[in-house]
């Protein structure tokens, strides 16, 4: 027998971008084979060969915030694939103006200041093929960082609000230690423990086990 409640399956890629080695993702939904890019910091050349290998069509980009080397490619992909840019949350939008700015700070060139098609809030969704995400905003590291959440599928892509072993820096302008343990308490840990997540930067986890082993959460 087969179960015909099957839950829709997600791909994904991880594609190391910038000199900050950060998690650009292709997330695609395995039925649809429509796929959105999470975070294209820069390197788009490395992230449209990404896009043919996997032979995924992909058809939005999201960001989680506005940070250089999470939104360092994002106008260059969306001119090359002709699609759609969502999040963040409009409380990063002084980032997003200041692109060009950062990335001087950083030796990045060929990037550029943008605005996305539409910006995200707390109780937003975003869907690709079958793949629905709710929207949690979580200030802390940046005031306007998203995490988004596929409930069904007990998985989250965060950004740089929670790492493995880690929390988001706050040293940042417009960075804050507390309210980011806050979002972190109050919106991340009653996920549940089961829910897996993608990071900005190095190894995924789960809630259940930065729970039990964050020395910042612990």
């Amino acid at each position: 027998m087969t179960d015909q409640t099957e839950k829709p399956k997600v791909g994904a890629a991880i594609i190391p971008v910038t000199p900050f080695q950060q998690n650009c993702t292709l997330l695609w939904c395995e039925a649809t084979k429509q796929a959105v890019v999470v975070d294209p910091g820069g390197d788009v050349p490395q992230i449209l060969a990404a896009i043919k290998q996997t032979g995924v069509t992909v058809e939005q980009i999201w960001l989680t915030h506005g940070h250089i080397d999470h939104v360092g490619g994002a106008a260059e992909l969306r001119d090359a694939l002709n699609v759609t840019i969502t999040g963040p949350h409009i409380a990063d939008k002084y980032l997003l103006d200041h692109v060009v700015e950062s990335g001087a700070n950083f030796g990045m060139t060929g990037v550029r200041n943008f605005a996305p098609d539409g910006w995200l809030k707390e109780g937003d969704t975003t869907s690709i093929g079958e793949l629905t995400f709710d929207i949690l905003h979580c200030p802390g590291h940046s005031p306007g960082s998203v995490v988004f959440v596929n409930k069904a599928l007990r998985f989250a892509l965060v950004g740089d609000v929670l790492f493995a072993g880690s929390v988001g820096r706050t040293d940042l302008p417009g960075g804050d230690h507390a309210t980011l343990i806050a979002s972190i308490t109050d919106k991340l840990l009653p996920l549940g423990d089961d829910v897996g997540f993608i990071c900005g930067h190095g190894p995924g986890s789960s809630i259940g086990q930065e729970r039990m082993t964050n020395p910042f959460l612990t």
